[in-house]
Parts: structure tokens; sequence; C-alpha cells
């Protein structure tokens, strides 16, 4: 399935990244897909549905981490064939590249590994777009060279994604200078509006969260000129196997959406 570019950098609309932080089976993510969709398609909104199949970066080894490779990878096809819309998951390690580029269009390198060269490389070369989000230990700026490590292995189709950068040990800030400054290196930029609220590093080892400042951080960044939204969300956070503490619950995604629509007419 082909994404133009060209949609994605609109400055008369967003673009939309949204689902749930991991697939936990095929009822939940049919259903948060097509309410998604209903949603999108009236407000004339391009989607992209997000999922992981699996999550290798959890603070604690009993931490939820999939419900299998496959079976997830299947689920994510699945949503793509039945809704007919693009598709994206997380890598983590090269070899699953040319694994999960079977099933998606686009494919998402966690911040924690965004200089990780080999990884970029491999992502590169299986002609899916790529996201890479941006560290929380750099700069805009040095999200340049992460860029450029895909473009030199033949890839163009990039998005940068910001979701905040580390403030002391169990917090994160947004610096909304970065998202005009990564603008400027030519390729549509995104604002994580859900892992911007984490708060890593919690004493039980579970990831704490702010979602009620979801909405500020996504009318801010909107505000600004942001090419796309990344939001997780979830029927029910409470009860969501990962991030469910700064997830959004899906029965408010769409007046968020239609606030976001109103600051972006009001700056074109």
């Amino acid at each position: 399935m082909k994404i133009s570019f060209h949609n994605l950098t609109n400055k008369d609309s967003f673009f939309l990244l949204a689902g749930p932080c991991v697939i936990e089976n095929e009822l939940m993510a049919m259903d948060i897909a097509e309410k998604i969709i209903g949603i999108t398609e009236k407000l004339n909104i391009p989607y992209i549905f997000k999922g992981s199949y699996k999550k290798a970066n959890r603070s604690r080894v009993d931490s939820f981490t999939g419900i299998g490779d496959e079976k997830a990878l299947k689920i994510l096809r699945k949503v793509r064939d039945i809704f007919h819309i693009p598709v994206l998951t997380d890598i983590h390690e090269t070899h699953d590249a040319a694994i999960a580029a079977e099933y998606v269009d686009v494919l998402q390198i966690p911040a924690f590994l965004c200089r990780q060269t080999d990884l970029l490389a491999a992502a590169a070369k299986t002609g899916k777009i790529v996201n890479i989000k941006k560290g929380q230990f750099l700069s805009p700026a040095a999200m340049r060279f992460a860029a450029q490590k895909v473009a030199d292995s033949g890839n163009n189709q990039i998005l940068l994604t910001e979701r905040g950068t580390t403030f002391g040990y169990t917090d994160l800030v947004v610096d909304y200078r970065g998202i005009p400054e990564m603008q400027s290196f030519g390729y549509p930029v995104v604002m994580d509006a859900t892992h911007s609220l984490q708060q890593p590093n919690q004493s039980s080892g579970v990831t704490g969260g702010m979602p009620q400042l979801i909405e500020t951080i996504a009318k801010a960044a909107v505000a600004v000129g942001v090419d796309g939204l990344f939001i997780e969300t979830h029927p029910h956070p409470e009860e969501a196997l990962s991030d469910g503490a700064n997830m959004l619950p899906l029965d408010l995604l769409e007046p968020l959406l239609e606030k976001l629509i109103r600051i972006r007419k009001a700056l074109v």
C-alpha cells in the first residue's frame, strides 16, 4: 500500500498516527481502528493505524511484551487489508526490519534506538516509510544525522517525531522550537502527544504519565505548525497492558481532533 508524502505535508490539515500502545488481541485492534477511521474520515484527516507488535523496552522483566510476534503482525496486516489504511509498528533489532516490512507500511524507530546506525539502515532498505522518534537525550538538531543515515541508505521517506526531552530523573519537557528546526531538514515532523507526558523511572518500575495534558501538548504542536500527531489511545487505558498511564481514552479522541482542526484552520 502506497502513502503519498504530499498528503503528509498538507498545511491545511495534519495527519494522525494513532492506535494502542501494543497489539493485545485482534478484537481490540479492529475495534480501535474502526472507531478512529470513522472519526478521521468524517474530519478528513489522513490516518495511519499504530500498534506495536512487541515491546522490547520495558522497565521490568515481568512487564507485558506482546502476544507473539507473528500473531500480532498478522493482526496488523488484517487491519490494513480490511480497512484499507496504512499501518505502523516499531522495530528494535536489524532482523526485525525485513520481517515487519512484510506486514506494515511504516517502520518506527524507538527513541532510545534513534542513533543505532545498523537499525536505521535496515529499516531504510525495506523501502518503507521510516518514522524516527527523537531520543529523549538528543537535541532536535542532532536528528539531522539520524535522518541522514536513512537517506544515505537510499530512502528519503522519513518522518521525525518529537516526544519530549529528559528533564531530571522522572520527567520530560517539550521544546516546541524543535518542530520547525526539524522541519527545516525537509521531512514531515510529528508530535507524540502521549509519550511526551510519560513519567519514566518511577520507583514501582511502572512508567507513569499525565494524560490530562495531552490536549495541551497537541494544541501547542498544531499551533506551531506540526505536520502530524501521534496519539496512543485505548477504550479503557486503565486496563491497557502497556503505557496505560499516558494514553488518551478513545472516547475523547474525536472532540480533541475537532479542537485541533479549528486551531489549524485559524493558521492557514
